[in-house]
């Protein structure tokens, strides 16, 4: 990291993540030029050593690479049309939540007016910015990404995940996603423990130590798919269904929501359907690829 240190940096957005990341590159040596639409907000910076921009324009013309931190693209938007040509010759680094095509729309509009972009999004607090209990994603072109990589260290654990801007997108929404998916469906699990009155404590507890033995299934099931070849992963599809019988059944006499298992039910009856009940669940994926 010694290699940033004395870079000159802007962030734009003095939101709780754009206040952490400005206190950050402040406390390791980064001339820092903050702005923010409620001057206030970037004021308080000030006393930490921050230079405050009086316009966004100003703020991305102080400094070779802009960090922008902002509440949502409409937000982005607005910010990339007040710096306009300004941009020109500086990198652009946002932090800003979006989806893929926001973040390949704003790379384009970076482009043409000549500046680099890079786009990245935050998994973690903005009081853990700094260490390694934050994970970034980032996207774009590769040679931007290396140029700035120094400085994003900084901030915490880092990933390039191509030069595709919407990836880091991608990757985050997908991330959120998965922790979601399973959330829910916990949440309905402990429903059933406890109308059967069992502690949910003590069965949550079990559930934690069996999480590391996912680890190796997930990987298992991205190289079936990948290669189209689905083993008996969790056993045969056709043993699966009979059990998923089981598992609705047992749901709906305890009147607990069973929506998901039924959805899942019928995926296996229609692959098994198709001739395909020798494979495993991750053949399941088969059916999600059949969009019209």
């Amino acid at each position: 990291m010694t290699e940033s240190i004395d870079r000159p940096v802007s962030v734009i957005g003095m939101g709780n993540m754009g206040s952490a990341v400005a206190r950050t590159l402040l406390d390791r040596g980064h001339p820092t030029t903050v702005w923010n639409r409620t001057a206030d907000k970037a004021e308080a910076l000030a006393d930490a050593g921050a230079s405050i921009a009086s316009s966004a324009a100003k703020a991305v013309a102080a400094s070779p690479v802009t960090i922008l931190s902002l509440l949502d693209n409409t937000a982005m938007e607005d910010v990339l049309d007040a710096v306009g040509d300004s941009a020109a010759g500086r990198t652009l680094v946002s932090l800003t939540s979006g989806s893929p095509a926001q973040a390949r729309a704003n790379g384009s509009w970076a482009s043409g007016h000549g500046a680099a972009y890079v786009d990245g999004k935050v998994m973690g607090d903005p009081p853990d910015v700094g260490t390694p209990r934050v994970s970034l994603a980032f996207s774009g072109d590769r040679d931007t990404y290396a140029s700035v990589e120094p400085v994003l260290r900084e901030l915490g654990s880092v990933a390039y995940h191509g030069e595709d801007p919407g990836f880091a997108a991608v990757e985050f929404n997908a991330q959120v996603a998965v922790g979601y998916e399973f959330l829910i469906g916990f949440l309905h699990t402990l429903d059933l423990v406890e109308t059967e009155g069992m502690d949910l404590e003590a069965f949550s507890e079990r559930v934690a130590g069996s999480l590391s033995g996912y680890a190796g299934l997930v990987r298992m099931m991205a190289t079936a798919i990948k290669s189209r070849s689905y083993g008996p992963d969790l056993g045969s599809l056709d043993v699966q269904a009979a059990l998923m019988d089981d598992l609705i059944e047992h749901r709906e006499s305890a009147g607990v929501e069973s929506v998901r298992m039924r959805e899942v039910k019928s995926l296996m009856d229609r692959r098994v359907a198709q001739g395909h009940g020798d494979q495993g669940f991750s053949s399941l994926y088969e059916l999600f690829r059949l969009r019209a």
